[in-house]
């Protein structure tokens, strides 16, 4: 199988690009390297220097013919989606129906699209199964639920198949600061030189932790399975800020207590998706333990620029 991969040179998007590899499949990445890197990628991969914004996206696929697209390209930020919301935009809802009609075009036959726990807001039950109410509270929530819509649309009105998948808090190598898992970086970034990180509030925050290679396979499974569905990606289990941060420490050999500093606003007090469904439909069920992904994470860091 082709399989075409946006953001294939990120963060989640270069595992999944490894995955692919090792089913034995035909990779090409599209990425405009704002912030993947070149290096992520592993051998063998075509790979195309360009925004998917842009019109040169539907030539990339006319020449490439990809059978499935993962669509990992994003702008991953809540708080940048809040400030500039013209950007995210442009790239979370233009870009990816610029991906839709290259996809439409030139007879790819099904998209897995990153979707994300955003959409859903401020739980109204625990945990988050996927007919919990949508609440957006952000641009970028807003996006990804627009997305999962024009995916149903385009569906119905042209035959390309889809499935989204809904991250929890992923975490692991080659993450920076930025996404729904980006606390594991922050304290990875500042416990790997020795210094201490802040927890906002009391830290009895908890959210689902849910490793890289996890959510790449999600994904690789979602290529053939799972047709017009919506699933949560996740390990149905809440993990506090504050047991975080004891398990790295104790990794990391800081032997002093987290900083504490004021709650911040807008901080949804626990989130945790339910995964069953996931489970199910994809033949898949999360394997890494958030001790074994955390070790994984401090074996292979690389370190990460000043953010």
């Amino acid at each position: 199988m082709k399989v075409l991969v946006t953001g294939g040179a990120g963060f989640i998007g270069s595992h999944i690009c490894e995955l692919l590899l090792q089913r034995g499949d035909r990779v090409v990445v599209v990425d405009n390297l704002r912030t993947g890197k070149r290096a992520n990628l592993p051998p063998r991969v075509t790979f195309y220097h360009e925004d998917i914004t842009q019109p040169l996206l539907n030539s990339i696929f006319r020449q490439e013919k990809p059978q499935v697209v993962i669509h990992e390209a994003a702008q991953v930020s809540v708080p940048s989606s809040v400030a500039d919301p013209l950007l995210d935009t442009k790239i979370n809802l233009a870009g990816t129906v610029n991906v839709l009609e290259a996809a439409k075009q030139n007879g790819v036959q099904k998209v897995v699209f990153a979707s994300s726990a955003a959409v859903y807001g401020e739980p109204q039950y625990l945990p988050i199964d996927e007919e919990h109410p949508i609440s957006v509270q952000s641009p970028y929530g807003l996006a990804k639920h627009t997305v999962e819509r024009y995916l149903a649309l385009y569906k119905s009105l042209y035959g390309l198949d889809y499935t989204v998948l809904r991250y929890s808090n992923v975490y692991g190598p080659r993450q920076d600061g930025q996404g729904e898992g980006g606390v594991v970086a922050i304290f990875a970034h500042l416990l790997s030189r020795g210094l201490v990180p802040t927890i906002f509030g009391s830290g009895e925050q908890t959210r689902d932790f849910v490793f890289v290679r996890d959510v790449a396979a999600a994904n690789v499974a979602a290529t053939t399975k799972a047709s017009g569905q919506v699933l949560n990606v996740s390990t149905n289990h809440a993990v506090t800020v504050n047991q975080l941060y004891e398990i790295m420490a104790q990794l990391w050999g800081v032997d002093a207590p987290a900083r504490r500093g004021p709650e911040r606003a807008g901080d949804i007090e626990d989130s945790t998706l339910c995964n069953l469904k996931a489970c199910e439909a994809l033949a898949w069920a999360p394997s890494w333990s958030l001790e074994a992904g955390l070790a994984a994470l401090k074996e292979g860091w690389d370190g990460l620029p000043d953010f």
